[in-house]
């Protein structure tokens, strides 16, 4: 016998995602409009370079090292009203930041902000869980969510590059005030509470030891990308990992644990979560390159490289936002592995980059590897939130934000550190005779260091340099591309063959997909593709 039909959502649901939306756009906005203003806050508040370093780092630090545990707060004591305070700091902060009188003040500001942050991430998307009951809504709901992220990922080099040809740099922060009034004011309106209904208590040590944990490795994996295999980084990350290892021993013993462990005991909700970090692995991996070589190879300046990336990020808000559609047509395992194989050929394209192609063939590998990637961005978010229960998603849509964090910072530093080591050998032997030692030094660090030296030699002698040091970028770029198509390939096979058998929603009693498909018609029973029901929450 089946179960009655989940509820559709109605007006006010839609209405309420575009609440929702909102603070995603801000925080995508927030983690990228600040590289563009860094020259003109470094000229107002004269931070040294560590100093500068904790303004851009302690934002994104504290959000991947506190995701969990106010995934998990929410869960227990209310998603909405967690959000609606964390949108209310989130703005205080953005204007204190903004307003900032010196270093130490912006530095606290930001690590504010992270805070906050981490509480509208995972409240956001685990409101869907509870909003859009029906699974084909839900996986549109979700497309939504993630198409918000995208653009305010490509829109803040846009934005940012023009509020600050007009005004001072602390107008970048003043994008997120309005956007968390609204959401305050409108949030108790349009969207429902829910918090678990036996919350248990809240463990704080393991908050500490989680926060620790995910700090460590998360620095660790950030200095690599910019040391190498150094000491101290190296000595962080194993720091980290250890501690998380302590972390989830913890966990077992305690009978209301910060982080439910059984999560990762679905195939479904695993398989999808690492198919996502490595997704965003190969993803941030390859765009390391891309953005330095568009400047320093093209020579585009950086709003005009920040307008260079839009197409792929409008191409990728197309695919998302098609994948329901298409997800009732195209078994979702197949529409995933599809659409990988697409990724993989978009990564083909930028390993022919020359130093003198352009930004052409930046446009089109990026434009048909977003397509690619959309189906997998979309389902797989949708699968290990529908596959959570459903007083555990706002921990699963944590732990999928994490994964993410994971995975930039892990692809960063591995193929940052491959792509230097292309870099360094190619140039090494490919400086011209006559550049001075300190020069050739200096280019042998990162390509921007060789085309500032070049800028201060002779035009013939400097030209050259910039020639050979353009040359080894293109390599290290053509090379991250290749492992990232490789990788993205291999995925496409790993979650044809792993997810074939999962079904994550839509199944009747008897253990069939309702509507009638079984497992010749491709496995994975998303929500998109879901005909008919889920018990009810």
């Amino acid at each position: 016998m089946n179960t009655a039909a989940p509820p559709r959502a109605t007006a006010r649901e839609w209405l309420g995602l575009a609440v929702l939306a909102l603070p995603t756009i801000v925080i995508a906005l927030s983690m990228t409009v600040l590289n563009l203003a860094v020259p003109y806050l470094s000229a107002a508040l004269q931070p040294t370079g560590a100093q500068l370093l904790w303004i851009i780092d302690i934002y994104g630090f504290l959000i991947a090292g506190l995701l969990i545990t106010m995934g998990t707060i929410g869960d227990r004591f209310g998603r909405r009203k967690v959000m609606l305070w964390g949108a209310a700091a989130f703005g205080a902060a953005s204007v204190t930041a903004a307003f900032s009188v010196n270093v130490e003040m912006l530095i606290g500001a930001r690590a504010l902000m992270g805070v906050a942050g981490a509480t509208l991430m995972p409240s956001t998307m685990s409101l869907i869980r509870t909003m859009f009951a029906d699974p084909r809504q839900r996986t549109v709901a979700i497309s939504v969510w993630i198409s918000s992220f995208t653009a305010g990922a490509a829109l803040g080099p846009v934005i940012g590059g023009a509020l600050l040809e007009h005004f001072w740099w602390g107008s970048v922060f003043l994008l997120a005030p309005p956007v968390a009034l609204l959401l305050v004011v409108l949030g108790p309106v349009l969207l429902p509470e829910y918090r678990s209904p036996e919350p248990g208590g809240l463990d704080l040590p393991s908050v500490v030891v989680l926060l620790a944990s995910t700090l460590s490795v998360v620095y660790g994996l950030k200095k690599i990308a910019v040391d190498g295999f150094a000491g101290v980084p190296l000595a962080a990350l194993v720091a980290g990992l250890v501690l998380g290892l302590l972390f989830v021993l913890r966990q077992r013993k305690l009978s209301a644990p910060l982080l439910d462990l059984r999560l990762f005991g679905d195939r479904a909700f695993s398989t999808s979560l690492g198919t996502l970090t490595l997704v965003v692995f190969a993803m941030s991996g390859t765009n390391f390159f891309v953005g330095q070589y568009l400047q320093m190879v093209v020579g585009l300046s950086p709003f005009k490289a920040g307008l260079v990336v839009v197409p792929g990020a409008v191409a990728n808000i197309v695919s998302t936002m098609l994948t329901p559609v298409l997800a009732r047509r195209i078994p979702p395992v197949r529409l995933m592995a599809g659409g990988l194989v697409l990724a993989a050929a978009g990564l083909t394209v930028l390993t022919q980059a020359e130093p003198d192609s352009g930004f052409g063939l930046v446009v089109a590998g990026a434009v048909v590897m977003s397509l690619g990637f959309g189906p997998t961005l979309s389902l797989g978010n949708d699968v290990i939130i529908g596959s959570a229960p459903a007083d555990k998603a706002g921990a699963a849509s944590a732990i999928s934000e994490t994964g993410t964090d994971m995975g930039t910072a892990l692809g960063i530093a591995v193929m940052g550190s491959i792509g230097t080591a292309v870099y360094r050998g190619d140039i090494k032997d490919g400086i011209p005779a006559g550049v001075p030692t300190d020069a050739a030094s200096a280019a042998q660090d990162t390509v921007g260091a060789a085309m500032a030296a070049a800028a201060e030699l002779p035009s013939r002698l400097g030209g050259a340099l910039a020639d050979a040091a353009g040359s080894a970028f293109t390599h290290a770029l053509r090379t991250a591309a290749t492992i990232s198509s490789c990788l993205v390939l291999l995925l496409s096979v790993a979650a044809a063959v792993i997810l074939r058998k999962v079904r994550t929603g839509g199944e009747g009693e008897d253990g069939e997909p309702s509507g009638g498909e079984g497992e010749g018609d491709g496995g994975v029973r998303s929500a998109a593709a879901a005909g008919a029901t889920e018990p009810d929450d």
